[in-house]
């Protein structure tokens, strides 16, 4: 298979698989809406955009549309599906239109292969760590998945989970058989668009292989987008010398991995026969906290205030942190970056940007006037 369609081509993980897949060899397809919220308001200034514009056929549309979305998986060997919107936070407002891109778009590109003559042989889904909720944890009785937490336990600076009895509740990685439970709209779509995927596309003589990120960053990933995530959120305010708020007591954590690793993983899907089928963890298989991330961000971009302030977001997990197990299996797949070195590497580009304007104040008001934001 050399000729691939990425829908979402032009974000932050669809382009840096194009442009390795350009690299292997393939023909690149890209089709991308050029959303402002990650794009800006003049996307051909968007390095994103410009990564992929030279070595894909570009095509400007939206998933949700059938002609557009028909016409780009015109002579495809496969589909690698990142076109989505992000944003767990968001995502618990604006419902209607994180369901109709995620779960419409990719209902609509399945119905177009079970019904019209393609090419495609395999299909990768972009799925997502939120699917799970919180994570996996352990007690004296064995595992344990803990539904969302309360208002009324946050309130009061209960962040961990505990057993009914009070015993605190152990931390385990999280592995594709565990409970899948999601907290958000942006989780439940994620969810769905997996399982529309693996059900649809063997009765159809497709391989489908979802691969289940965890929080991807890096180079090139926006700054000015504030749903985006808290390494660009953080290293935004600190190049503009502003204090950070760190939510919660800051010992809640996430399994951080380089969107380079991320993209090896991709690829090796997109190829390892024994991955059809199979929904799959792409993470670095360490937590990290987010104190962590705050210092290790400020050790290579410089020192400003930092409040832990105990504010905390309905909706938001405590932990969760990938089991790589399968993927080492499967795809032969182990990360090659550490955390330092990746953050390195970030901070580096971050630098080479310069502080940015960004939506972070306005994002935050929102939430609170949604009543998410406590």
């Amino acid at each position: 298979m050399k000729r691939i369609l990425i829908t979402g081509g032009a974000g932050f993980i669809g382009s840096n698989l194009a442009v390795r897949l350009h690299a292997d060899g393939w023909q690149v397809t890209v089709l991308d809406t050029l959303s402002p919220q990650i794009h800006g308001a003049d996307p051909s200034a968007s390095p994103l955009f410009r990564s992929i514009r030279d070595i894909a056929t570009f095509i400007h549309g939206d998933v949700t549309d059938r002609d557009t979305l028909a016409r780009a998986l015109t002579d495809q060997d496969a589909v690698a599906h990142f076109a989505a919107e992000t944003g767990t936070g968001q995502s618990m407002y604006e419902i209607d239109r994180y369901t109709r891109v995620n779960v419409g778009g990719t209902a609509l590109l399945l119905d177009i292969l079970a019904n019209a003559r393609h090419d495609v042989r395999r299909v990768v889904v972009a799925s997502s760590r939120s699917i799970y909720g919180e994570g996996k944890y352990v007690s004296a009785a064995g595992p344990v998945y803990p539904e969302a937490r309360t208002d009324a336990d946050m309130a009061t600076g209960r962040f961990e989970l505990y057993c009914p009895d009070g015993t605190p509740l152990g931390l385990a990685a999280t592995d594709e058989a565990s409970h899948i439970h999601p907290s958000s709209v942006y989780g439940i779509t994620k969810q769905v668009q997996e399982q529309l995927v693996l059900t649809v596309c063997p009765t159809i003589g497709i391989d489908a292989v979802a691969l289940r990120y965890q929080n991807v960053y890096g180079p090139g990933q926006s700054l000015t987008n504030p749903y985006t995530g808290i390494l660009s959120i953080f290293s935004n305010l600190i190049m503009n010398g502003r204090s950070i708020n760190i939510f919660e007591d800051g010992r809640e954590s996430r399994d951080f991995i380089l969107v380079d690793d991320v993209v090896t993983a991709t690829a090796l899907a997109l190829t390892s026969p024994a991955a059809a089928g199979k929904a799959i963890n792409v993470g670095s298989g360490l937590p990290t906290d987010v104190l962590t991330v705050a210092r290790r961000l400020m050790e290579n971009l410089g020192e400003v205030p930092l409040a832990v302030s105990g504010n905390y977001r309905l909706g938001d997990i405590r932990h969760n942190y990938a089991d790589m197990t399968l993927a080492t299996a499967v795809l032969g797949f182990t990360p090659r970056f550490s955390f330092a070195d990746g953050i390195a590497r970030f901070c580096a580009w971050a630098k080479a940007q310069g502080p940015q304007r960004n939506d972070y104040d306005a994002s935050i008001a929102e939430l609170r006037a949604k009543g998410l934001l406590k």
